[in-house]
């Protein structure tokens, strides 16, 4: 199989390695000891980790160079901190605190305002997700986060997608090699459409009377413009019971403003 050069930050991607179980486990053992040569063999050893992290972010406008030394911080951190005695993965624990760095990287230059006490729950959520990640050695499901901060899981998403991105209205979304389809061109025109203040405080009141998951689901649906697929690996959820949410709770919508 051909291997392909992709520079990034003066690194040939193509010649990087990946440790073994065993090199990793003799490698950390020799660091635990003040073994630095041992560090340094680790951070080269999972730099890919980091790259396969970022591969989510390519579409972005965001230097790739600064997002992919922002990633190997989180990396460091994760050696520097890990517990082999844990018996887990370093990858399951590396994973969270490398996505924490570049999430709070891309929150704190977020070109679109977001209000202090959202950033605040964002970064305590992001916090409770490493601790988790590293007492259970997998990742944390959302209901034990929530438990554990004492917050519904409508302010759980509110905050923890605050660190998404911004997307601009000229995203191309498709194009087949024809005609360019943005993302403007699937949003609907609402010029000719008039709702009186009656209409839309009652829809607004129901909305905020449905449960947690119900009310995010339609949000994230009918205003910010998931797809339920999205949605499904978003809340660790099936499609069909996505399908069922959003049913439900427009349901629940009908009933209380007819």
């Amino acid at each position: 199989m051909a291997r392909y050069k992709v520079e990034i930050c003066g690194i040939n991607t193509s010649l990087l390695t990946v440790l073994s179980n065993e090199e990793m486990e003799e490698l950390f053992k020799k660091y635990k000891n003040g073994d630095l040569e041992a560090k340094e063999k680790l951070v080269n050893g999972n730099l890919k980790l980091v790259l396969s992290i970022l591969k989510k972010y390519n579409n972005r406008s965001d230097n790739m160079d600064d997002l992919f030394q922002i990633g190997c911080i989180g990396l460091i951190k994760a050696i520097d901190n890990f517990d082999l005695s844990h018996e887990v993965k370093f990858s399951t624990y590396a994973v969270p605190m490398i996505l924490g760095e570049v999430k709070r990287y891309l929150r704190d230059n977020n070109s679109v305002r977001i209000a202090r006490s959202i950033k605040d729950l964002a970064y305590k959520i992001s916090k409770e997700r490493e601790k988790l990640s590293l007492q259970l050695g997998r990742e944390p499901s959302v209901q034990m986060i929530c438990q554990n901060l004492n917050i519904s899981e409508y302010d759980y998403f509110l905050a923890d997608n605050s660190l998404k991105e911004s997307i601009s209205m000229s995203e191309p979304i498709y194009n087949d090699g024809g005609d360019v389809i943005y993302l403007s061109d699937q949003l609907e025109d609402k010029t000719n459409k008039a709702y009186s203040i009656e209409e839309r405080l009652s829809v607004k009141d129901a909305l905020n009377k449905l449960k947690d998951k119900e009310k995010y689901i339609l949000n994230s649906r009918y205003i910010y413009g998931k797809t339920q697929m999205e949605l499904s690996e978003e809340l660790g959820i099936s499609q069909a019971q996505i399908s069922r949410l959003e049913k439900s709770g427009l349901e629940n919508i009908k009933k209380m403003i007819l």
